[in-house]
């Protein structure tokens, strides 16, 4: 193709020599829960084979409410009811591959795609593999899973490698129309020239090199003759220019590095700014969404567009990037957290990657509820945790089964109970708000573990757990009372002696008394041994980025992010679920068994987030 004015993209295929991937066929970008993992229960465990106890139907899929109106979706509101593009809305997704995905990514492919699928049109998941230094196709891989895992498919998969010829045709364009020159200065010469805020920069002496002259050392610099750092192609525009972005823009520059996927064949790569635009109307995308920090570079954005010749270019237009309390979200620190073994990986769940979101149990549903309720906005703000929480808690309450566990066991013996007997008792999988329904049978016996917590010897007022000779209700099971407290050589409760009433069987007392208190438990006898990994936020300070002098976010890492119980005790209903099942340990939290490292014989369960813990909230009010 010659280097004439250009009409926006009609097919990808009738301009680009090196076959391009295929694109997906979703054309609207909808949600998909065929690739939801962990959306419906395995359809092996769907039901009990024991007549009273129907197998529940956990992580049911629970409808998001419709999407909030937003001043981008005005603007396409606008867009097609004017036909301003004169084509389809159409989006993009174009992460760099040099990392993982995390929280803020969810946010822009919720908002891209979303916007995709509401109006009819398109959005494609683009790769700007423009570095060869810091990109692996480890990262391609782990993003296109987040995406899908996230519920969405792309129309179409590309990178900018791809384009690296049409690009370098641009180039040339831009250089024959006196619109970009070969500057030779070093570095260190182009950011002293370059100016302040306050000072205008300084022509570089090469700025007014003839158009052959530049067009010679170009096509010099793609044949591999120079060295890096030789020679940079920059924009040709105005070094006292108000915008610093625009004081002659660099575009291209020599770097001989190994191509992830180019190999040796290039050894010129664009920077951002030449190759993001132009990538975009190469697209045929409609509307670029950017967040804020991209707001300078709309006019350098803009300036390309135009130059090359397209018709009808893209618009960028930008947007708040999420800034969560307790979490930094830079590349940069996340990839500091794993190389410097501050966390296990990028998967570490304590991480907010999205690898790291999903090991700790976190739906796609959840996630996208929380992006969508948090909406879209053109001034920053932060977003407190707990609203993250709220919405991954609002998800899980209605779709996860219930079962038992026992994070800090203390045997109890029920003394009045039969020794060698035992029974099954029937326990709901769901409480009455939840659709769902399902139950199981969960094992009893006269020695049973109750949490450590839900004992006291000398309890303070409003404290309505099992304390000696005070009556509670065990959770589907019986009444029972503390008669005796046993304990080692050093004073340490080691078991509970109490009575069990058998009229009560089911939780209620056929003579009308009631209890105040409901604890869970597990049997002795019957319960399997698991580890418990509990996570809490990885930073002691809501804004990690924002420190004083001397200080760097490492200083403020949470010691007590991760807290491993390695033997707790849970219902051997448990005992067949796949990994990756998601459940809410009642009256402790939600978890998920751990993905990578649970187990048969060797359960391993994350905590998702926890629960609203009355008794606590009292102790904090003191």
């Amino acid at each position: 193709m010659g280097v004439g004015r250009w009409r926006v993209w009609r097919g990808l295929a009738s301009w680009v020599e090196r076959p391009l991937p295929d694109a997906s066929a979703n054309s609207q970008g909808t949600v998909t829960n065929a690739q939801t993992p962990n959306a419906q229960r395995p359809t092996r465990n769907a039901e009990r084979t024991t007549p009273n106890a129907q197998r529940r139907t956990p992580n049911a899929h629970v409808t998001a409410a419709p999407p909030k109106r937003d001043f981008i979706r005005e603007l396409v509101v606008e867009d097609v009811a004017t036909d301003r593009f004169g084509r389809s809305p159409a989006t993009r997704f174009p992460p760099e591959p040099n990392g993982y995905l995390h929280i803020g990514h969810a946010k822009s492919i919720c908002l891209n795609f979303g916007i995709a699928r509401e109006f009819d049109g398109r959005c494609n998941l683009r790769f700007d593999d423009t570095n060869p230094t810091t990109e692996d196709v480890r990262y391609v891989e782990s993003i296109q899973n987040d995406v899908r895992w996230l519920g969405f498919d792309w129309d179409g998969l590309f990178y900018a490698s791809d384009y690296f010829e049409r690009l370098y045709e641009i180039a040339e364009l831009l250089v024959s129309k006196g619109k970009a020159y070969v500057d030779s200065q070093t570095d260190e010469e182009i950011r002293q020239n370059r100016g302040t805020v306050t000072t205008a920069g300084v022509d570089s002496p090469y700025r007014d090199r003839s158009v052959d002259e530049n067009l010679d050392l170009l096509r010099r610099m793609k044949a591999g003759e120079f060295p890096d750092g030789a020679h940079v192609l920059r924009a040709k525009i105005d070094m006292a220019h108000p915008n610093m972005i625009m004081r002659d823009t660099l575009l291209l520059r020599i770097r001989h590095a190994h191509h992830y996927r180019r190999g040796d064949e290039w050894c010129i790569y664009p920077l951002y700014d030449f190759a993001h635009g132009l990538s975009d109307a190469l697209e045929g995308i409609t509307r670029s969404l950017c967040t804020l920090e991209f707001k300078d570079n709309r006019e350098i954005y803009d300036w390309l567009v135009q130059e090359a010749g397209f018709e009808n270019p893209p618009i960028q237009i930008e947007f708040a990037r999420l800034e969560l309390d307790y979490t930094v979200l830079s590349k940069r620190k996340l990839l500091r957290l794993v190389n410097e073994g501050f966390v296990s990986g990028w998967d570490d769940p304590r991480m907010p990657t999205i690898a790291g979101i999903r090991r700790r149990g976190v739906t796609p549903e959840g996630l996208r509820n929380f992006a969508e309720a948090i909406g879209v906005a053109r001034k920053p703000a932060r977003t407190e945790l707990a609203t993250f929480e709220h919405y991954v808690r609002d998800d899980l309450n209605m779709r996860v089964p219930r079962v038992m566990c026992v994070v800090n066991p203390l045997k109890v013996v029920l003394t009045n109970y039969p020794e060698g007997a035992g029974e099954e008792l029937e326990a709901s999988y769901y409480p009455h708000d939840v659709p769902l329904t399902g139950s199981r049978l969960v094992p009893f016996s006269r020695e049973i573990y109750i949490e450590r917590d839900d004992f006291m010897e000398n309890p303070p007022k409003k404290f309505f757990r099992l304390a000696p000779g005070r009556e509670v209700r065990l959770r589907y099971g019986y009444f029972i009372t503390c008669i005796d407290v046993v304990k080692d050589s050093a004073g340490e409760i080691v078991e509970l002696r109490c009575t069990y009433d058998p009229a009560t069987r089911g939780g209620d007392a056929p003579d009308g008394r009631k209890v105040q208190g409901t604890i869970h438990w597990v049997s002795a006898r019957h319960a399997l041994d698991c580890e418990l990994r509990l996570y809490d936020k990885l930073f002691t300070v809501p804004d990690p980025d924002d420190l004083p002098d001397g200080q760097e976010f490492t200083d403020v890492l949470n010691p007590s992010s991760l807290v491993t119980v390695p033997n707790a005790k849970i219902e051997p209903s448990v005992a067949a679920d796949p990994v990756g099942t998601r459940y809410q340990f009642e009256r402790t939290g939600y978890f998920m068994s751990d993905t990578v490292d649970s187990r048969p014989g060797k359960l391993v369960f994350n905590r998702t987030v926890t629960l609203r813990d009355t008794w606590a909230k009292v102790k904090e009010r003191g």
